[in-house]
């Protein structure tokens, strides 16, 4: 076979290959989106029984009457009316609306859930963060938004650590963020004192100068993450865009980090670790080697936002 024709053999491989693998993450992230759009409408249905039925059985025991106001117990109201046999559809604003809702709020609670719109809007509030080093090599990350232009992320995503001797040193030269198809140039404007990775001095802060719409995450510094404690984790997982991931708390260690089963997949770090009313309460800053649902969460304190415009002590959430 001719040297010419292997050339076209290989770059037809090469194509198909790419072809291949651009259709199977199209057809991946239509049927994910197709997937979430029907749990949440079963989520929603769930809710709703639940909510209903136990409703039913607080009435069922204590039922007024319908016309001396006398309590009577069982399924007979005085004066002879017997309660409906189907559900009952409660008025927006009435008393039965009001408490289906709290009920509603309550197995949220309990299930260690987060409404979808919220999800939604939370995950607008985090980008894709990339890095060139003077070797010409990209790697990527992500960040949070806080506003006035400025990100969270690790500093190990804007900044080289740990560097071995006897070579050629490697830095970082540029740092950009994804907004809206665009590379806009971010500037380190502040970080810790880590070393290495997983530390819990692995952050940094970066600031864009083109103007930024997006909106900006409240932050909670006292969140205690507590021991099975439900968390959301928005990450640009595989630099395929910003995923949601659902964990709980494990452990906390002896230098200031915790342990969370929660996926850890590479481009997540820098990314946000949110409670339950959607603040940010912790960045993912690695994983267990080998075992990607293992992670390594920094919990967010104050001085982390020192130089963010807006973000003083009583901006941020603190016991």
């Amino acid at each position: 076979m001719s040297v010419r024709r292997l050339v076209l053999f290989a770059g037809l491989t090469v194509s198909l290959s790419s072809l291949a693998f651009s259709l199977g993450s199209w057809t991946a992230q239509r049927s994910m989106a197709a997937q979430l759009a029907a749990n949440d409408a079963r989520l929603e249905v769930l809710q709703e029984h639940v909510a209903r039925s136990i409703l039913r059985t607080r009435e069922a025991s204590i039922l007024p009457s319908a016309t001396t106001g006398e309590q009577v117990a069982g399924g007979e109201a005085a004066g002879g009316l017997q309660p409906s046999g189907g559900d009952a559809v409660a008025a927006a604003g009435s008393p039965q609306s009001a408490l289906i809702d709290e009920i509603k709020r309550q197995l949220q609670a309990e299930m260690g859930l987060l409404p979808v719109r919220l999800l939604r809007e939370r995950r607008q509030s985090f980008v894709e963060l990339n890095a060139t080093d003077n070797f010409g090599k990209t790697s990527y990350g992500t960040a949070g938004y806080l506003g006035h232009g400025y990100f969270i992320t690790v500093k190990h995503g804007v900044t080289t650590l740990d560097e071995p001797p006897g070579r050629e040193r490697r830095r970082i030269s540029s740092v950009t963020i994804r907004y809206r198809d665009r590379d806009l140039p971010a500037q380190i404007i502040d970080s810790g004192d880590a070393t290495a990775e997983v530390h819990p001095g692995d952050w940094a802060i970066v600031r864009v100068r083109e103007p930024i719409a997006l909106p900006p995450l409240r932050v909670d510094a006292s969140f205690p993450f507590e021991f099975a404690e439900p968390i959301f984790r928005l990450g640009n997982d595989y630099s395929k865009g910003i995923i949601l991931s659902t964990g709980y708390v494990g452990q906390h260690m002896d230098n200031g980090l915790v342990t969370c089963l929660t996926d850890g997949h590479p481009g997540v770090s820098g990314g946000g670790v949110l409670n339950q009313r959607g603040d940010l309460v912790g960045i993912p800053v690695g994983r267990m080697q080998g075992d990607y649902r293992f992670s390594f969460i920094l919990p967010v304190r104050s001085e982390m936002f020192r130089k963010v415009p807006g973000f003083g002590t009583a901006a941020i959430e603190t016991d």
